[in-house]
């Protein structure tokens, strides 16, 4: 089967980021955004999707983290947009409760075509590591809205706030790797009886 990829490009005057992506990977990343939380978090992603991910962004962090935080996800949802293609053959659907010490995340995607992000994930710290956490909203907001894709993010419960975003982006990766497998027996079948995604 052919193997999906894509690579985008994003610049404003705010943000240069560059990505390239491959669903079918081996867990392999390269990130540089600027905020090593950030960076961290995304290496989790590709390593528990299963992605090959190479990202790159320059940005006006000496104004605040917000453009750059949510244009990575602009520009990962876009990757993901454009290396599922039609979507035909795909699961289109997946969940993962993930747990991390005391802490318990679960996420749900729906690669459907409609946008839309319900993120509940109460966080203390304005800070984690050097990670503006409120951002995070921003972040897979972003990514949401590009990847045409149903988004609902929850923190069951937990006391660190570091297991708390580390969890979610564990269940996040896992439940996108879900959406995005491919089923054999409907490889050119859409995933939808509307005919349309």
């Amino acid at each position: 089967m052919k193997t999906r990829s894509a690579t985008v490009e994003r610049i404003t005057t705010e943000t240069r980021i560059r990505a390239r992506l491959v669903i079918d990977g081996r867990g392999r990343s390269r990130v540089r955004t600027g905020i090593r939380f950030l960076d961290h978090m995304l290496e989790l992603f590709a390593r528990h999707g299963g992605f090959d991910l190479a990202l790159q962004a320059a940005g006006d962090l000496d104004v605040d983290q917000h453009h750059t935080v949510e244009d990575a996800g602009i520009v990962l949802g876009q990757c993901f947009d454009r290396a599922l293609a039609g979507r035909r053959g795909i699961n289109r659907a997946g969940y993962f409760l993930m747990p991390m010490d005391e802490t318990l995340a679960v996420a749900a995607v729906d690669f459907g075509g409609r946008p839309f992000l319900v993120y509940s994930a109460p966080l203390r710290p304005r800070l984690v590591g050097d990670l503006q956490a409120e951002l995070l909203e921003d972040f897979f907001g972003g990514f949401s809205s590009q990847a045409r894709a149903n988004v609902h993010l929850k923190v069951l419960y937990g006391r660190s706030s570091h297991h708390k975003i580390e969890a979610l982006f564990k269940a996040f990766a896992r439940a996108v790797r879900v959406a995005c497998s491919r089923d054999r027996r409907l490889l050119k079948e859409l995933p939808s009886t509307k005919g349309l995604l």
